[in-house]
């Protein structure tokens, strides 16, 4: 299939040059890399977040409806904001 794309002409000139010395082509290299580039994704592992979470009942029962800024408020008291 063909398709067309802009690379910068710094990357081009290099990558051309590049290519020049493997005796391949820019075709070659751009495949080689996109290959690369999703085998690569394929093999990492899909980020898990630790369960970082307690044991316990939920909020205090004096907190259990208060609105965003009691919470913070109480998060702060004593800290001097």
């Amino acid at each position: 299939m063909k398709t067309t794309i802009e690379i910068s002409d710094d990357l081009t000139r290099r990558t051309r040059a590049y290519a020049a010395s493997k005796r391949t082509t820019l075709r070659a290299l751009v495949e080689r890399a996109l290959r690369e580039l999703l085998r690569a994704e394929q093999q990492r592992p899909a980020f898990t977040l630790r369960d970082a979470s307690v044991d316990g009942r939920g909020l205090q029962s004096e907190y259990r409806d208060a609105d965003w800024q009691r919470l913070r408020q109480a998060a702060y008291e004593g800290r001097g904001a």
